[in-house]
């Protein structure tokens, strides 16, 4: 087991992963990989538009030439009487916002920041109902400015404040971040925005940590934004090293990539507590950028850790330890790992501005491991599939008023099952004799080194997670393979792109429910629970198009109680 030690960054390697990395690395720098790379130039990866995509390369410099700007603003909001800031995005818009607004959590004096990234009515209400309409900032915050999610809850809210505070008051409670020349920035200008801040066009949106994109939310929640960009900017000033030795960026970045071609491509992720939420911007970052081609590195959060016999030698662990609150059970778990061969990389964050560092460190690996597999890290392919197929199925129900569902293909009491077609010769005659042996037959396709997902499209909450964690708990236990969980849509913007784009090696569970309650979409013929059925429906139907292994459960009644049924149904079919 090869270790070194570096910045922060400790990496023990297999012997496998260790001459793999060797050869790599050797590769880079005869290459003069890393001097390319500063140098923006696109013939590192697939010689297309790669260049046009790095911006964040100098996003830090710049905001520190402008923290005055915030630190500004951030006085405006220390005097104003917001309790609350609800920010209203998807994906690279939205991830980073979620990571400080649950890591650093309120602070004195200034807005709750709260994070509205679904269209599930259920969970919108309950959003509504944690604020104070006339005392809440409203951001929304859209890179193209056309994603449809955000574009929904923008309408719905800014009607709900109209009604509460009268048209002129209600647009002044709104600011938007958006790219310049975008329709967000057109309509915010036309409605009379409190604010308009901008994104860089050349940054992608899960490249945008450090944009304003997340560093706007951060000032408005009133974290210090100038100590952040400077703890964060020794970070870039190490990843711009030549030396390997002395650059954590690229050396994770050619981890990663040595991993992968050594068939380690599931990369288990493993937080402190505390930052515990670093974890799914994480996972966005990795799966959209080297999800594609039939290539992929899985990301896989917020697993239950299990004891080293449970993973099978297809995993990457890497643990982010939060240094001012040790876990002694998480090292000692991380430790039997080590001693298993498991490749494991330990890095240590020594406080909450050193997230910055993370979201840099990690933007650089990527990019770096993307060299590495040969394939374009700054593009999303096969994002749009869904998205297209979604807007169809909606396009219908405003033409018709309802949206075809379909036929199950068996019913169990209030549980629905919707085979894809190229499943069904499988997959029918076992559930005609019972729903626990269709599971059965179902959680079979799973080869030793594929991965299961969980895409729940329902109401994201403590108790619909936990419950779904059950069920990714048993398979994980008794199949041995490595587990995701995704709430849509906000997933459809993250791994969905991997899922998609990446290799056939993941059998899928989608779960759809019916909402007790809903949402009109203002000015549209629709609802949000049928923007959430087409979008579930949408990707159902391409992930079939593409002979993905999927399975799709329709809970009607209670929601829990179907969860429930399900886990028991799990449960016997894993035995």
């Amino acid at each position: 087991m090869g270790q070194t030690y570096m910045n922060s960054q400790l990496c023990y390697l297999n012997d496998r992963v260790q001459k793999r990395f060797q050869t790599v690395l050797a590769d880079w720098q005869a290459n003069n990989g890393t001097t390319r790379l500063w140098q923006k130039d696109s013939t590192l990866w697939t010689g297309n538009d790669e260049s046009e995509w790095l911006g964040w390369f100098d996003i830090v410099d710049t905001q520190l030439a402008r923290v005055r700007e915030l630190n500004k603003y951030r006085s405006e909001l220390a005097v104003s009487s917001f309790s609350h800031a609800l920010l209203l995005g998807m994906g690279g818009s939205s991830l980073c916002p979620e990571v400080l607004a649950k890591s650093f959590g309120p602070q004195k004096g200034y807005p709750e920041l709260l994070v509205l990234d679904s269209v599930d009515p259920q969970q919108i209400r309950a959003f509504e109902k944690r604020i104070d309409l006339k005392r809440t900032l409203f951001i929304v915050s859209s890179k193209s400015g056309s994603t449809l999610e955000p574009n929904c809850l923008m309408d719905y809210f800014l009607e709900r404040v109209k009604k509460e505070l009268g048209e002129k008051e209600a647009v002044h409670r709104f600011v938007a971040i958006t790219d310049p020349g975008s329709s967000l920035e057109l309509k915010a200008q036309q409605l009379g925005f409190r604010r308009i801040f901008h994104g860089v066009k050349s940054i992608g949106g899960r490249f945008s940590a450090l944009s304003d994109f997340g560093m706007v939310p951060a000032t408005i929640m009133g974290i210090n934004v100038e100590e952040f960009i400077r703890v964060t900017h020794p970070m870039v000033v190490a990843c711009r090293r030549n030396s390997i030795e002395d650059n954590p960026g690229i050396q994770l970045g050619l981890v990663l990539g040595a991993a992968y071609l050594e068939g380690f491509d599931k990369l288990t992720v493993i937080c402190s507590p505390p930052i515990r939420y670093f974890g799914a911007w994480l996972e966005q970052l990795i799966a959209e950028s080297t999800g594609k081609g039939g290539k992929a590195i899985i990301p896989v959060v917020n697993e239950a850790l299990q004891p080293a016999e449970y993973y099978n030698h297809d995993r990457l662990f890497v643990q982010l330890r939060f240094i001012p609150a040790p876990d002694p059970e998480h090292d000692a778990q991380v430790q039997t790992l080590i001693k298993a061969g498991h490749p494991v990389v330990v890095i240590d964050v020594r406080s909450l501005p050193h997230i910055g560092q993370e979201f840099f460190r990690w933007e650089i690996a990527t990019a770096v491991a993307g060299s590495i597999m040969r394939l374009n890290p700054f593009n999303q392919p096969d994002v749009e599939a869904s998205k297209a197929a979604a807007r169809k199925i909606t396009a219908e129900f405003e033409r018709t008023g309802n949206i075809q569902t379909g036929t199950p293909d068996e019913q169990f009491g209030n549980l629905k099952v919707y085979i894809a077609p190229h499943l069904a010769p499988v997959l029918r005659p076992a559930f005609k004799t019972s729903f626990t042996n269709g599971l059965q037959h179902f959680l079979g396709l799973l080869n030793p080194k594929d991965f299961f997902a969980l895409l729940a499209f329902v109401e994201m909450n403590p108790d619909t997670e936990t419950a779904l964690q059950q069920i990714r708990h048993l398979v994980l236990q008794r199949k041995k393979v490595a587990t995701c969980l995704g709430f849509g849509p906000r997933f459809l913007h993250s791994t969905g792109q991997a899922y998609k784009g990446g290799p056939d090696a993941g059998v899928f569970l989608q779960i759809t429910y019916t909402p007790s309650v809903d949402l009109p979409v203002p000015g549209k013929k629709f609802t949000f629970a049928a923007v959430e059925l087409a979008q579930a429906q949408g990707d159902f139907q391409v992930m079939a198009e593409r002979a993905r292994r999927i399975l799709r459960i329709h809970v009607e009644g209670d929601l829990l109680a179907g969860l429930k049924e399900l886990i028991h149904a799990v449960k016997i079919a894993t035995t």
